[in-house]
C-alpha cells in the first residue's frame, strides 16, 4: 500500500513531458530565422577564430574567483556553529580570513587584477 502513490505518479511523470513536447511541436513556429544558426544569436557576427588563445589574466581571475568561492564554503558552516566554537573558533577563522586578505593584497600589488 505504501507504493500505490508512486505507481500512480510514474505514468503521469512520463505522460506530462510527452504531452508538453507534442503541444510544443504543434504550436511552435516552423520557419527558422536566418540568424538562428549564428553562434549565441547575439546579433553580432563572430570576429576571429574560436580557437584563439586567451590571455593568462582570464585564468587568474577564474582561479581567484574559485579561491573566494571556497572561502564562502568554509564560512557558512562556521557561522552555523559560531556560538559553540567560542574564542578559539573565532581566532581560527580570523587567521584564515587574514591569510586570504594577505593573498588578495599580494595579488593586487603584483598587478594581477589589472586588465591593461
Amino acid at each position: 500500500m505504501g507504493f500505490a502513490p508512486l505507481i500512480w505518479l510514474l505514468p503521469l511523470a512520463i505522460a506530462v513531458p510527452i504531452l508538453l513536447l507534442g503541444v510544443q511541436r504543434l504550436l511552435a513556429p516552423k520557419a527558422q530565422e536566418a540568424d538562428k544558426g549564428d553562434p549565441y544569436e547575439c546579433g553580432a557576427p563572430p570576429i576571429g577564430s574560436a580557437h584563439q588563445r586567451l590571455p593568462i589574466k582570464f585564468y587568474l581571475v577564474a582561479v581567484l574567483f574559485l579561491l573566494f568561492d571556497i572561502e564562502v564554503v568554509f564560512l557558512f558552516p562556521w557561522s552555523v556553529v559560531f556560538g559553540r566554537l567560542g574564542w578559539i573558533g573565532l581566532t581560527q577563522m580570523l587567521v584564515f580570513l587574514g591569510l586570504l586578505e594577505l593573498a588578495l593584497v599580494y595579488v593586487w600589488r603584483k598587478g594581477a587584477l589589472e586588465w591593461d
